[in-house]
């Protein structure tokens, strides 16, 4: 039988014998922040953990990094937040993202390490937070909690993602109550003496969301050509309005419906007139809905002025998002192509456009239905 090696050549490691009988096998490996630290692998024969010695080697020739002890939950998700979501993910996502590290994650299984969190640990988790707070929290901190842990795969810090293999609770459905047809009618024409009056007509007719209605700008409406283009979104974040990309990152080109055209000129007179009279006190910024110095409006206004409107014209009070709802609606009702309503709207998926809207689509497969039972309807037997 050949003799084992008990020694190594320099750098390639060392294996011993423990006093309980297994063998241990140490190695110096590189580690996240760039410097080297012994790690240890064990085995219950010399060979097994010969195996996991050449394993750990390979790593070092690669330059792949081997913690030699995993961070707890509570160091990586601050660390994942700061080095990797926020330089590269809008800052409404940074902050949602933030929220639920903040008063869930790390309250309730940041004590965890990555490499010992387990399948039921996160299943533990989610349970409690759904008696905690609701099934759509649990949700949305369950999708936090999977994203930062594909980062945590990425990095090579662990070899799998037990989140990924947990069922997030299911969150009921919001129950979508668009306006009708007729209630759509009385508030456009209440809504004509408004100095959002325009913005309303987008809203409804255009589906636009409320940050991409104050981010608009003149140079995005092209009112000879009858096109108006969506390229950015306002929001106020912490106290102060910034400039970012539409939702999904989708920008997209949306022709104009004739009925916009006459309140966007005459909204334009009188964007004319306010900057005539604000004289020297007008901030240009080009935006179409601004205030009287020029400073876009702000979004919680906007939604105000929807509420005053509608309130005076004696309908129900709505979101200003049901009224995007409530475009997808006329427009799947019409008949339009279900991928055609998604590319207007700017839905990311045409499944959000399916599923927001299903009780249109219901209605339609009824028609079918009916259609079909009137062209296979038995003939009468004959005498």
């Amino acid at each position: 039988m050949a003799q084992q090696r008990k020694r190594n050549p320099n750098g390639a490691g060392t294996i011993t014998k423990r006093k309980d009988g297994r063998y241990q096998a140490a190695v110096y490996v590189l580690q996240p922040d760039g410097t080297r630290a012994r790690k240890f692998a064990y085995g219950k024969t010399w060979a097994e953990c010969d195996t996991k010695r050449r394993e750990l080697l390979a790593k070092v020739d690669n330059g792949i990094p081997v913690p030699t002890r995993s961070a707890k939950l509570a160091e990586w998700l601050p660390y994942w937040l700061d080095s990797i979501i926020k330089p590269r993910r809008k800052p409404s996502t940074y902050d949602k993202y933030e929220a639920h590290v903040r008063l869930y994650l790390v309250p309730m299984i940041g004590a965890k390490r990555l490499e010992s969190l387990g399948v039921a640990d996160v299943r533990r988790f989610l349970v409690q937070l759904e008696r905690k707070a609701t099934a759509a929290t649990a949700k949305e901190s369950h999708r936090v909690l999977r994203t930062a842990l594909t980062s945590a795969c990425r990095e090579e810090l662990i070899t799998r993602n037990v989140a990924g293999l947990v069922e997030p609770p299911r969150a009921p459905s919001r129950k979508l109550s668009p306006w009708t047809l007729d209630e759509t009618l009385d508030f456009l024409a209440a809504a004509r003496k408004d100095p959002l009056d325009a913005a309303f007509v987008l809203a409804i007719t255009m589906g636009l969301r409320r940050g991409e209605i104050v981010g608009l700008r003149w140079a995005d409406v092209d009112l000879e050509q009858r096109v108006l283009y969506v390229r950015q979104q306002t929001q106020r974040r912490r106290g102060v309005l910034y400039d970012d990309d539409p939702k999904g990152r989708r920008r997209r080109a949306v022709p104009l419906p004739a009925m916009c055209i006459a309140p966007l000129r005459w909204h334009r007179m009188r964007h004319a007139n306010a900057k005539e009279r604000a004289g020297e006190k007008w901030q240009e910024g080009g935006y179409v809905f601004t205030t009287r110095t020029g400073r876009p409006v702000e979004p919680r206004n906007v939604y105000r002025s929807f509420t005053r409107v509608a309130q005076s014209a004696g309908l129900r009070v709505i979101r200003l998002h049901d009224a995007r709802h409530g475009c997808a609606t006329i427009l799947t009702a019409a008949g339009v192509a279900p991928r055609v309503v998604m590319e207007i709207l700017g839905h990311s998926q045409i499944s959000i456009t399916m599923d927001v809207y299903t009780h249109v689509v219901q209605d339609t497969q009824r028609e079918a239905i009916s259609r079909m039972d009137r062209l296979l309807k038995r003939r009468p037997d004959r005498d």
